[in-house]
């Protein structure tokens, strides 16, 4: 073996580890779990017109299940077998839900048995793979890389010499900041360089498995880095809007009710109405359901979960996140979007501004009713509470990207459910 190979590297490990073999393996999978036994084996010939529908609708959904976990399970956190059945499911429901608005005639037992081979073939993929989607990194003993210790799905060993020693990594990592790198050592991370092998910086992997941007120490090439993309920034206005004028006209008599609720329990107007910063530093004022008493004052923040303000309708809304449903209106008027920083009040945002570097860089993009930080810190009000928070921030702009907003909405249902992170 070459001292300096990466791991999985090998052809037949490229083949065996590519999404294209996985997807045609299990697409054979399938089309014998469910045309043969219907049609037989020369199911093409089959001149029952559910066949073509059935077939492609659920092979469609078989590739938007797989390829979009093996996106998600590429992210910070995410690589756990509960998000099989949720991600498979939704991709099962839409083609369904477009073929009964288009009318079309299909199969119910090839979707059936197309939905569960899918699982099957998820489950089997992420046990079997969970070995190979471990990632070996080789640490230089120098600066901040003598700090790391394993992470989930991350392996590191501190080299003690210059060289692999015929091990095969997936990366190395070293610190560029340190002044303690002697010469063979820059030498050695160039060879590795050539062999194909890539050398990250420790903060690049940091990044990575914390899903956070450490914000002590940004440079001006990193504002480059952390401008998000505007086409999908377009992309994202455009789902934004259509999903809130779909969405306003069912959600509206439940809106009714919980307002009727609230109107019931204690006086004054059921909307809390607040000026926030927003999109770009611009405020605009933002709708949410009142959790609290109209006649009792306090801070800017909630400080406690047995805060006396709050209501007892009040501590179920913010449990489950109920209490920022109204903010679809904001939604539809571009004020916010769907997924996005959390957006504070003026007076917060003024006083974290004169104590948390960079606070306004935040603004860039739209602010959204779930954030990346809110489905993985939960709820914050201090300063120190706050600079963790706008590093998740700072990771989703760095990050922008349809996957990572398709794994926050998946994590802010299971927040629902559970109510992590209510205040």
């Amino acid at each position: 073996m070459s001292e300096y190979t990466r791991r999985h590297s090998r052809w037949f490990e490229q083949i065996l580890l590519s999404y294209l073999f996985q997807f045609f393996t299990g697409g054979i999978l399938l089309i014998i779990s469910t045309a043969i036994p219907i049609w037989g084996f020369q199911f093409w010939n089959s001149g029952d017109p559910n066949i073509f529908t059935s077939l492609l609708t659920t092979l469609t959904a078989f590739f938007i299940s797989t390829f979009s976990l093996r996106k998600i399970f590429r992210l910070p956190g995410s690589e756990t077998v509960s998000y099989v059945i949720p991600v498979a499911t939704l991709c099962f429901l839409i083609p369904i839900l477009y073929i009964l608005l288009a009318r079309k005639t299909y199969s119910i037992q090839v979707m059936l048995v197309g939905y569960f081979v899918t699982l099957a073939w998820c489950y089997l993929g992420f046990f079997l793979g969970r070995r190979y989607r471990m990632v070996r990194y080789a640490l230089l003993p120098f600066g901040e890389a003598r700090e790391f210790g394993n992470a989930h799905g991350a392996l590191f060993e501190v080299l003690k010499v210059p060289s692999l020693e015929n091990q095969r990594f997936n990366a190395i990592v070293a610190d560029f900041s340190s002044n303690e790198m002697p010469p063979e050592w820059e030498k050695f991370l160039a060879r590795c360089t050539l062999s194909r092998i890539p050398v990250y910086s420790t903060k690049k992997i940091k990044e990575a498995l914390t899903g956070r941007v450490q914000i002590k120490h940004l440079s001006e090439n990193e504002f480059g880095s952390l401008l998000p993309s505007s086409f999908y920034e377009f992309v994202k206005r455009l789902i934004d809007f259509l999903t809130a004028l779909v969405f306003i006209p069912f959600a509206f008599p439940f809106l009714v009710l919980i307002a009727a609720l609230i109107k019931i329990e204690s006086s004054g107007p059921s909307l809390f109405i607040q000026t926030r910063m927003g999109y770009q530093g611009r405020t605009f004022r933002m709708l949410k359901f009142r959790t609290m008493f109209h006649d009792k004052k306090g801070n800017s923040f909630t400080g406690a979960d047995d805060d006396p303000r709050i209501t007892k309708i009040g501590k179920f809304l913010r449990k489950y996140r109920i209490d920022e449903f109204p903010q679809i209106i904001n939604v539809f008027w571009g004020q916010m979007s769907f997924i996005g920083p959390r957006p504070e009040s003026f007076e917060l945002s003024q006083w974290y501004e004169n104590d948390v570097p960079f606070f306004a860089y935040r603004h860039v993009v739209r602010p959204g009713i779930s954030g990346w930080a809110q489905v993985n810190q939960g709820y914050a009000a201090e300063v120190d509470g706050m600079k963790v928070k706008l590093e998740y921030d700072f990771y989703y702009i760095k990050n922008f990207s349809f996957w990572l907003d398709f794994l926050i909405t998946i994590k802010t249902v299971k927040t629902i459910f559970t109510g992590f992170g209510a205040r």
